[in-house]
């Protein structure tokens, strides 16, 4: 089969097509024929190693995984003998979290990180849900346990995760504000959100609002920044993203550390989001997008042959929402 290999960490360069064996599934696998692949922030990050502290995870050298991808959608074409949840020919989605694999033409999954397919999407849009998807239900249901009333700030609202981000914390009933640049002021508006600050003419660090929850994913702030726009007792959510600078050896680790020194000693709550792909919060995801609550945008979609130039895209460009790979 046909797939994106990387042998050493480095620019999008690195990222190669070739001809690799095709994989079996065992027990408990589903092997899917995918049909779309979803890039990340995770995806860049991976290729570079980048923060270097991070490569004593993801390998000293080179990445331990050597196919690059996590967000996927296709059909299933064979299951282990222990898989019962699904049958060679579904539609499906899922994420293949740190074991990667996706820009493949096949890739093996566990059968618990596998869900059906959004009926209502194309197998684009449903490639784009997975890890986005999932962070944003995450940090707003889960950390920053958001409830109807609620006044939710989401800083990097245009991105892959804000865009999703933004619809989810009005599916939970919140008022909604959007921070992004302006030439994407109209795509949050049109999302729902019911207030828009383009950072750069205002700051929304020092315009006085103050948000029971604030979702970062950027990493552009300090805590003392941050926590300026909560109430007394709001929450702040964080989960870096960002673009590529150069490389550093901390990276976003830095503000989540002083994130969770902080955290023990402050009335407001500070919390550094870990997500975890799995089937139950992939089934929510697939509940809000057939209910019409949740659409996935899309900016642009590559062949497989461009994933090096989608990654260069991603990882300097400050991307709207998803950027897919159709397989």
């Amino acid at each position: 089969m046909k797939a994106i290999v990387q042998d050493r960490y480095g620019p999008p360069e690195t990222l190669v097509l070739a001809d690799v064996e095709t994989p079996a599934p065992g027990p408990g696998d589903v092997l899917v024929r995918l049909e779309a692949a979803a890039l990340n922030a995770y995806d860049w990050h991976v290729m570079r190693g980048d923060p270097r502290l991070s490569r004593l995870a993801l390998g000293l050298a080179r990445p331990r995984a050597r196919i690059r991808g996590r967000d996927f959608a296709g059909r299933v074409e064979a299951v282990g003998a222990q898989v019962r949840q699904v049958r060679p020919g579904d539609a499906v989605f899922g994420d293949l979290g740190e074991a990667d694999g996706a820009f493949a033409e096949y890739a093996c999954v566990p059968e618990h990180l596998v869900a059906p397919r959004p009926a209502n999407l194309t197998p684009a849009q449903a490639a784009a849900l997975p890890l986005a998807g999932v962070t944003a239900l995450q940090g707003l249901r889960d950390a920053g346990q958001v409830r109807p009333g609620h006044r939710v700030l989401i800083n990097g609202a245009s991105g892959g995760v804000g865009t999703l981000a933004v619809q989810l914390a009005k599916a939970l009933g919140a008022t909604v504000t959007g921070v992004c640049r302006t030439r994407n002021v109209a795509l949050v508006r049109s999302l729902g959100a019911d207030h828009v600050v383009d950072y750069t003419r205002d700051d929304f660090t020092r315009d006085g609002r103050r948000h029971d929850v604030v979702f970062d994913l950027v990493g552009n702030r300090s805590l003392t920044a941050l926590r300026r726009a909560l109430t007394p007792d709001g929450t702040l959510v964080l989960s870096g993203g960002g673009v590529y600078r150069g490389g550093s050896l901390l990276g976003p680790i830095v503000l989540l550390a002083r994130g969770r020194l902080l955290a023990p000693v402050i009335r407001q709550r500070v919390v550094v989001l870990a997500t975890s792909p799995g089937r139950a919060h992939l089934d929510v995801l697939r509940e809000h997008a057939e209910a019409g609550r949740l659409t996935p945008v899309v900016d642009r979609t590559h062949p497989l042959r461009e994933v090096p130039e989608a990654v260069r895209y991603l990882e300097t460009e400050h991307a709207r929402a998803k950027i897919v790979i159709t397989i």
